[in-house]
């Protein structure tokens, strides 16, 4: 769930069970109605000033074909796709690249900057643009770049670098923060543990034991897997 969506519902949940509390029928109505509000509000996590600047986003362009297309090049020499997932590409990591670039105007000039270079390096190199070279070419180009004297600030650093330290970041970032990037790591969110107390052999060297009627009250797996329900009045039924 979306971190402002739960916090806007905890908020207003509170607030409708303080109205709960009170007798009179006013106030019951007015709790009826936060209640109500909170059913019929559409969450999606982006406030209508959040959702207008991302829309104005969107509508400009920052690349131009050949910038996209060669951002979608760099990104798979940097991130190289594997299955069963995909890569930068399944991930719609340009997409992100330039979405960022728009929302802080800061990396355009190192994004603009070194896809010039690029080309620039490779066409003096290899007489084509980088899009065009091969793999091992890039590859080529990519490894003056990719490591820098780190005893220096990456601000003092040539352009080229500061470029492809930016694009590695964003690639990863794009790519781990995406659908596709999620199901690569295998991460399943947060999980129950199995726990069923402490190990006997520690109780016993401590000469303890558990209350049997507690125990069967708290560590109980068979129940693990079931979902929670609540009535309409926010009574816990299962």
């Amino acid at each position: 769930m979306d971190r402002r969506k739960s916090i806007q519902t905890i908020i207003l949940g509170a607030g409708a069970s303080a109205l709960a509390f009170h007798g009179c029928k006013t106030d019951q109505v007015e709790g009826d109605k936060v209640v109500s509000d909170m059913e019929e509000t559409k969450y999606f996590g982006r406030t209508p000033k959040e959702l207008e600047r991302i829309e104005k986003l969107k509508a400009e362009q920052l690349f131009n074909e050949h910038e996209m297309e060669t951002i979608t090049v760099l990104s798979t020499v940097i991130l190289p796709p594997k299955e069963p997932h995909g890569g930068p590409i399944e991930a719609e990591v340009p997409e992100f690249i330039e979405f960022m670039g728009k929302d802080i105007p800061e990396m355009q000039t190192t994004l603009l900057g070194g896809l010039m270079w690029l080309d620039h390096k490779s066409n003096t190199e290899f007489g084509t643009e980088f899009k065009s070279a091969t793999l091992d070419q890039q590859k080529q180009i990519c490894d003056e770049i990719c490591w820098y004297d780190t005893e220096t600030s990456l601000d003092e650093q040539p352009l080229e670098i500061q470029f492809f330290s930016l694009m590695r970041n964003l690639t990863l970032t794009g790519y781990y923060t995406s659908k596709v990037g999620i199901a690569d790591l295998g991460y399943k969110g947060n999980m129950p543990n199995v726990w069923d107390g402490v190990p006997q052999d520690v109780l016993d060297q401590h000469g303890v034991a558990y209350d049997p009627e507690w125990i069967a009250k708290c560590v109980d797996q068979s129940t693990r897997g079931v979902i929670a329900e609540w009535d309409e009045n926010g009574k816990l039924l299962t």
